[in-house]
């Protein structure tokens, strides 16, 4: 396949590159600051011939409002794949907006991290976003609550809404696996216009 990769140059899109890529998929790994760059504003034209769009884009961390810039460029992003004739969009999202119990998500939760929220909340209004495009094949992809560099292992679980946890009530993966998970997600394409999460 030939896909389009935003954000590449970040934790989780070096891996999701590196999957693919492994994979035998033509990538275009772009990012704002790297060797190639490439803004999701410019997707109309960059997604051209391509088969799937990934976003690994985060929202913006230079201590400004996130929300509207974030939500605007998956408007972007959005708009673009449509120009280009790109059905499959998979999307980067947070673990804040997973839900902890019926209709209650982790970013609601006391003691979440209050460094976080702000993104966390600009994310889950881009899922919102997202919820209500019916004409393309998005999937949105969310972590587990913790997610780092460590080993890529392929065995992991895929869920829902619903926040995953061990037997310990950890919430963890690994950015190689969530890796794997989205370069599964792009060949199958087995959870469109939906959000997953991946955890161990």
């Amino acid at each position: 396949m030939k896909i389009l990769l935003f954000g590449a140059t970040g934790m989780v899109g070096q891996r999701i590159a590196a999957e693919l890529a492994a994979r035998g998929h033509e990538v275009t790994a772009l990012s704002r600051t790297g060797p190639v760059k490439g803004d999701v504003h410019d997707t109309a034209t960059l997604a051209k011939g391509h088969d799937a769009v990934i976003s690994a884009i985060a929202p913006p961390r230079d201590g400004t409002e996130p929300g509207p810039p974030f939500l605007a460029a998956n408007r972007a992003l959005i708009e673009g794949a449509r120009t280009a004739e790109v059905r499959r969009l998979i999307v980067v999202g947070g673990a804040g907006s997973l839900q902890v119990s019926p209709g209650v998500d982790l970013v609601d939760t006391p003691g979440f991290p209050e460094g976080y929220k702000k993104e966390s909340l600009a994310a889950r209004d881009v899922l919102r976003l997202y919820r209500e495009v019916t004409d393309l094949d998005w999937t949105f992809v969310s972590p587990a609550a913790e997610i780092g560099p460590g080993e890529r292992t392929g065995a992991f679980r895929v869920g829902g809404d619903m926040l995953l946890t061990d037997d310990q009530g950890r919430s963890a993966i690994s950015a190689e696996d969530f890796a794997v998970a989205i370069a599964d997600e792009v060949e199958q394409d087995a959870h469109p216009r939906s959000r997953i999460t991946v955890a161990y």
